[in-house]
């Protein structure tokens, strides 16, 4: 498939896929004449990466997740100290962004809830997600 339609796919844009590309995340297939040619595992691979990328991981600790999940995959478990040590410290910024929208949520929640407007937060408790 071209590059259209794995964005498309994935739900990201072209010019996503090819930064993706540009930081050694996704490695297309090429064709002859250059073309890149993507296939399911491409798709699967892109949703992945922008998934990390949106929890909040930098693309650089993205590569060393993906290379640590590729190497398990292929019953190779490894995970230099370096790259555990970035893990951890990404863990505790999500574990404190977390805590921040818990915090945030929480207070808006408790202000609906003691506000004319409470039927509101009822509503949006009650609609399908």
């Amino acid at each position: 498939m071209k590059i259209g339609e794995l964005a498309s796919r994935a739900g990201v844009s072209p010019r996503l896929v090819r930064y993706y590309e540009q930081q050694g995340l996704l490695a297309p297939n090429r064709r002859p004449n250059g073309y890149r040619d993507y296939d399911e595992e491409h798709v699967d691979r892109v949703i992945r990466v922008a998934g990390l990328v949106q929890a909040g991981l930098a693309t650089r600790l993205v590569k060393e997740v993906l290379e640590l999940e590729d190497a398990a995959a292929d019953e190779r478990p490894s995970c230099p100290r370096t790259v555990a040590d970035m893990l951890a410290l990404e863990l505790t910024g999500i574990e404190e962004r977390i805590a921040c929208l818990s915090r945030s949520r929480d207070t808006i929640r408790d202000f609906l809830a003691r506000t004319e407007h409470a039927a509101v937060l009822s509503e949006r408790q009650a609609a399908p997600a």
